[in-house]
């Protein structure tokens, strides 16, 4: 005797149903549908700090500390991965006092692969002097995203070496605004610069007497006179040898917050994939374009999620029903607890 289709066990099974509905899940998701929202369209030249210090390990990464330079390309990486379709972004490297242009600005999703191999590529290696002079390489940056009609963005961890001469800092004062942005890296807190053999290789760290503790280039500011040694035509800056903290390294906020209002640029810490591409977008965006969100990974999940289910299914049906009665039993007896009046002890009884 034929037995009639909606009367069959197997439609009366949960997990028939969260079969069907996990392969209709991913059949939907085979279709890859979308939503589409607009978002900023990204044009910039991103030019990335190689220069030995940024090699200093002070970056938050997985499981120990990371380089600033990592960091720069891991965050910097899943940026790219999330811009929207349309965004045109180049990439160059800043040393000494140039700064020099390796890819110009590029579509980020016809170009992947090649924007993201050269970014995974960057190195201090690729320095080619190990001078930081930064507001020229700044200035250079700028010119070069000028002649590309790109918005800058100059990732630096704001190290300048040797150090600016003693009562040159620049000024806060501010310039017409321009598409572009200033990105920070470092911590708060000096730590080591490593040093390097002539082979490349990690050798432990710079020490104070090898590198230069003071610019002593052009006229000696005010208060030199108090120095030991003083004398206004042979030791203008003093006879004892300069000390300071040069050897080490932090991120230098003031003053690339100076550099970036003085030429009409914001500046940002690098604090995360998310929040450096709002920034970017924000900093550098032309206009506003149409941008495709794919919905099959989450579909294809919500599956995942169905089929496992399906597998816990037996040891569910075994173990909920005592886990569901043990928590009404201890929520009976906490009721009846709470409704009992507590016991007063008479302390005062008479004896006789």
């Amino acid at each position: 005797m034929n037995v009639a289709w909606w009367r069959r066990p197997a439609l009366h099974d949960a997990r028939f149903w969260l079969m069907a509905v996990a392969w209709l899940l991913c059949l939907i998701a085979l279709m890859r549908p979308a939503l589409t929202r607009e978002r900023p369209r990204v044009e910039a030249l991103i030019v990335v700090d190689i220069t030995t210090s940024m090699m200093v390990r002070d970056m938050a990464g997985r499981s120990d500390a990371v380089s600033r330079l990592a960091a720069v390309k891991t965050q910097l990486a899943q940026a790219l991965a999330d811009m929207p379709c349309g965004s045109r972004v180049g990439l160059g490297v800043f040393s000494e006092r140039r700064s020099f242009l390796l890819l110009s600005p590029v579509e980020v999703c016809a170009n992947f692969a090649p924007l993201a191999g050269t970014l995974s590529a960057l190195d201090w290696r690729m320095a080619w002097e190990g001078d930081s002079r930064l507001a020229a390489g700044l200035d250079d940056a700028i010119g070069l995203a000028e002649g590309v009609g790109s918005g800058i963005v100059f990732i630096t961890d704001g190290h300048e070496a040797p150090p600016l001469p003693l009562g040159q800092e620049p000024s806060a004062a501010a310039a017409p605004p321009r598409r572009g942005l200033v990105v920070g890296v470092g911590a708060a807190t000096p730590s080591p610069i490593p040093r390097f053999d002539a082979d490349g290789r990690e050798a432990g760290f710079l020490a104070a007497t090898e590198v230069v503790q003071e610019n002593r280039s052009g006229p000696p500011p005010p208060g030199m006179e108090s120095r030991p040694g003083w004398n206004a035509r042979n030791a203008p800056f003093g006879s004892e040898a300069a000390s300071g903290d040069e050897h080490r390294s932090s991120l230098h906020e003031a003053y690339l917050q100076a550099l970036a209002d003085r030429r009409g640029l914001r500046y940002a810490r690098l604090a995360g994939s998310d929040a450096l591409l709002a920034e970017i977008e924000s900093a550098t965006a032309s206009r506003r374009v149409p941008a495709r969100i794919e919905l099959a990974p989450m579909l294809a999940l919500a599956a995942l999620g169905l089929l496992v289910a399906i597998a816990l299914w037996p040891f569910a049906l075994r173990w909920l029903p005592h886990a569901v009665f043990r928590a009404i039993a201890a929520t009976r007896r906490a009721s009846r607890y709470a409704a009992t009046p507590p016991l007063i002890h008479n302390d005062n009884r008479r004896t006789t």
